[in-house]
């Protein structure tokens, strides 16, 4: 198929910038668990009473509007790409594409941490069935959005700015079409999220509390 070759293409041309939008995620995953050592002791025992309120809630079998967390996921999940996709359109927001890249590193780092500071190992079981599902799709969308943001980002500095010279119409409809693409990707995850998750949350909680008995 031509159009899988051609965007299999580009991907190999833009091979450092994936890798270098990568280990900014994964500095930021470090800098969020580190975070974690930072807090005050007030605010681990807040955090920490909310996240004991989670799990005792999950292991009660309460029940959740799997529609409602669908469509508030997927609502947050576009935010996401539409703030890189919208940063991409101007020179000025190509840093501020890193930062969010940077960020979202910064928020799982803290999440997986935190869970693992106050549930030791039950915090990693809980994290690979409520964390991972849904951000195997979303980390992955986010950064292949943020490299072809950057990529347009620099095609306008290159033609538009510098040597005025080019269509921008093609590059501009590829860009669109990829963040369209992870769009769909999002309605995945939010699917994962609001149905999957729960669900293998509910399966393990169960086995996590025998365990501890």
């Amino acid at each position: 198929m031509p159009a899988m070759q051609t965007l299999k293409q580009y991907f190999k041309e833009q091979f450092t910038l994936f890798l270098f939008v990568s280990v900014l995620f994964v500095v930021g995953v470090v800098f969020g668990a580190v975070m974690v050592n930072a807090l005050s002791l007030e605010q681990k025992q807040e955090l920490g009473r909310y996240l004991s309120s989670f799990y005792r809630t999950i292991q009660d079998g309460a029940q959740v509007d799997g529609k409602q967390s669908m469509l508030a996921a997927f609502s947050l999940h576009m935010k996401w790409i539409l703030l890189i996709w919208t940063l991409g359109l101007s020179v000025i927001g190509l840093p501020l594409i890193l930062v969010l890249d940077f960020l979202k590193g910064v928020l799982i780092g803290f999440s997986v941490g935190f869970m693992v500071g106050q549930l030791s190992w039950k915090g990693i079981a809980f994290a690979l069935v409520s964390i991972a599902p849904p951000n195997l799709i979303v980390v992955p969308a986010i950064l292949i959005c943020s490299v072809v943001s950057i990529s347009f980002s620099l095609f306008i500095i290159k033609n538009r700015l510098v040597r005025r010279s080019g269509t921008i119409y093609h590059p501009f409809m590829r860009y669109s079409g990829v963040t369209l693409a992870m769009g769909v990707c999002m309605f995945g995850a939010a699917l994962l999220e609001a149905f999957v998750s729960p669900t293998m949350m509910k399966w393990v909680t169960p086995m996590l509390a025998a365990l501890t008995n």
